[in-house]
């Protein structure tokens, strides 16, 4: 059987130093769990418009559509930002969600214990939670047409059209149902059913798609509005929230903040089935690429080592190495190894972003 693939683009920033730490866990693997994969490495973002004039070349796309999963870094950098758009690092990014048709975000949210204190809500209220919210990624307001900025009469109007059909909502519902069939076992569908038509349909696919193919998960509906609210107010609520392109985009970034560190949060993008069964996939740290303290040593690690956790669980069936790899996190961070981005006022091991790599390591060579 071929070993799995896996195509590595760190990108700019601190991308190409978080992934270092990635790179070293994947070759542990391989030495200490015999578990081997292809990895390839190429260029996305303003490293590769500085090579090849494009954020991401034809031949790297191309190598994305063949492999079993892709692992991103960071796109970006104050010295791209005069280039024409069409040609901005982050168009890289975006053409790879587009071009592999890239429809589920998953943004778990999850506060370790050992950083409850970083959250700005209070400890017993965000200490042990655990959501993950699935974000339709290719559809919505952001593609809707008609858009743009027009003049009527003497003054200029901007459009942007909500849109959905049927099948990306029902695509992206299924998604969420098997997600939470391996967690909790509970979805919330967040629309705004009262005020848009867009919103109504989403609420009828979700719960036809639940009635007829997954009975067994709990589903409820609740407006978005109000669910922004219930995530700030009682956020361990929830288990599977399962929103459109807009919404999921702000309360995403709102759950994100519960946990007290962008540093510490993984992200996938998934899409159809390949060949083989597995999804197309992207996996990449929700935080960007911080040139502010690149090349410094001081950027955090976890985020992208937890990025391919999400690797082993969604696109290599390797759910026990994922958990390995995440019980290894927790322990360091219990143990009060801290970067920069996670000192707060009762201290705690200063490290640089190789070190903490190290501690995770050794983590998982302990738990052998």
């Amino acid at each position: 059987m071929a070993n799995p693939s896996l195509l590595i683009l760190a990108g700019d920033g601190i991308g190409p130093e978080v992934m270092a730490e990635v790179k070293k866990i994947i070759a542990w693997m391989g030495d200490k769990r015999g578990v081997t994969f292809d990895v390839s490495e190429d260029l996305v973002g303003g490293c590769a418009y500085d090579v090849h004039g494009t954020p991401l070349a034809d031949a790297t796309m191309a190598k994305a559509q063949e492999v079993d999963a892709v692992l991103l870094g960071a796109v970006g950098g104050p010295q791209y930002d005069e280039l024409p758009f069409a040609v901005k690092p982050e168009r890289g990014l975006l053409r790879l969600r587009k071009e592999m048709d890239l429809f589920a975000n998953l943004r778990p949210a999850q506060c370790f214990d050992a950083l409850a204190d970083f959250s700005s809500l209070k400890k017993d209220v965000v200490a042990g939670l655990d959501i993950m919210i699935v974000r339709e990624l290719t559809s919505g307001v952001y593609f809707g047409e008609p858009r743009g900025i027009f003049t009527e009469g003497n003054e200029r109007v901007g459009i942007n059209t909500q849109r959905y059909t049927e099948s990306e909502i029902a695509r992206v519902a299924r998604s969420a149902f098997e997600l939470a069939r391996k967690r909790g076992n509970k979805v919330c569908s967040m629309e705004k059913a009262n005020v848009m038509e867009s919103g109504v349909l989403w609420r009828q696919v979700v719960t036809e798609i639940h009635d007829k193919e997954y009975p067994d998960v709990a589903l409820s509906h609740m407006y978005a509005d109000n669910g922004a609210m219930q995530l700030v107010r009682n956020p361990k609520q929830f288990d599977v929230i399962v929103t459109d392109n807009l919404f999921g985009d702000l309360l995403s970034d709102a759950a994100a903040m519960l946990t007290g560190s962008l540093g510490m949060l993984p992200s996938a993008s998934l899409g159809a089935p390949m060949a083989n069964g597995r999804p197309k996939a992207l996996y990449e740290p929700v935080h960007g690429s911080a040139p502010d303290i690149a090349g410094q040593a001081k950027a955090n690690p976890i985020a992208c080592i937890l990025s391919f956790a999400m690797a082993l669980r969604y696109s290599f069936d390797m759910g026990d190495e994922a958990a390995r790899v995440e019980a290894a996190v927790e322990k360091v961070l219990a143990d009060g190894v801290r970067t920069g981005d996670l000192m707060g006022p009762e201290g705690g091991t200063p490290v640089t972003t190789s070190e903490m790599g190290a501690a995770i390591i050794a983590a998982m060579d302990a738990s052998l």
